[in-house]
């Protein structure tokens, strides 16, 4: 089964709450990392500002992180609900 297969995502369409969910977040973290970067750069033309412009970067840095654990989340939930049935099978066979 692979991962961010298109096909699944039209598949699921129907699921549109959960789908919507998960692009929210996305958007939301998205948006979150980029205001950070924005205030921490803002931050940095003064050395007063120095330690608070590094720990926006920093948590701008996770928000970027969670991005990509987002995507393989909403995956895995998929590839679990798409072929369940399917996988125990082909480990059945296979041993």
């Amino acid at each position: 089964m692979t991962l961010f297969k298109l096909s699944r995502h039209r598949k699921y369409v129907s699921d549109e709450r959960t789908y919507a969910w998960f692009e929210l977040a996305y958007t939301t973290v998205d948006v979150c990392a980029a205001v950070l970067f924005v205030i921490g750069s803002i931050m940095f033309f003064s050395e007063a500002w120095l330690t608070a412009g590094t720990w926006c970067f920093l948590v701008g840095s996770v928000c970027f992180a969670l991005k990509p654990a987002l995507r393989i989340s909403r995956e895995v939930r998929y590839m679990k609900n798409d072929d369940y049935e399917g996988l125990a099978k082909r480990f059945e066979n296979e041993h």
